[in-house]
């Protein structure tokens, strides 16, 4: 898998439709859960884009503090689900980690992460922080890695 990190104008349609399609077909379809998606955010986001042969199977997007949390902040986690077997989670978290650590420099970071899972991203340094809560009917909990 290639890692690309974008900023919004800097994507091409192919490859906005590409983030639009598989963050579709995991959060909407796979999970059931109809939410706003086009949530308006996209364009202050870096995009960190896993690509396997010409397609799009991991991508999350990065917000600078203030841009969606009072950190920095990285969302919309997501690999394809015929693609799971491979790692690639861990590896788009690394290179978003990566992204993070250059144009920031060392900063805080929050997620909102989905309660399952909760052990990977503390693989990854991440602490919970607070109680659990609901986003879009999903049970979710605050984490910050410092």
């Amino acid at each position: 898998m290639q890692i690309q990190v974008k900023t919004f104008d800097e994507l091409t349609t192919k490859e906005l439709y590409q983030i639009m399609r598989l963050r579709s077909a995991v959060f909407v379809v796979e999970q059931d859960c109809a939410y706003q998606d086009l949530d308006g955010k996209d364009q202050k986001a870096l995009h960190v884009m896993g690509i396997k042969d010409g397609e799009l199977v991991a991508y999350t997007r990065v917000f600078g503090p203030g841009d969606y949390f009072e950190n920095v902040s990285i969302g919309r986690v997501v690999v394809d689900q015929d693609q799971r077997k491979f790692g690639y989670g861990k590896q788009i978290m690394l290179a978003s980690l990566a992204a993070v650590e250059e144009k920031f420099h060392k900063p805080a970071i929050e997620i909102s992460a989905q309660t399952y899972l909760v052990k990977f991203y503390s693989d990854l340094g991440f602490t919970p922080t607070g109680e659990e809560y609901l986003e879009d009917g999903i049970p979710h909990v605050r984490m910050l890695k410092e």
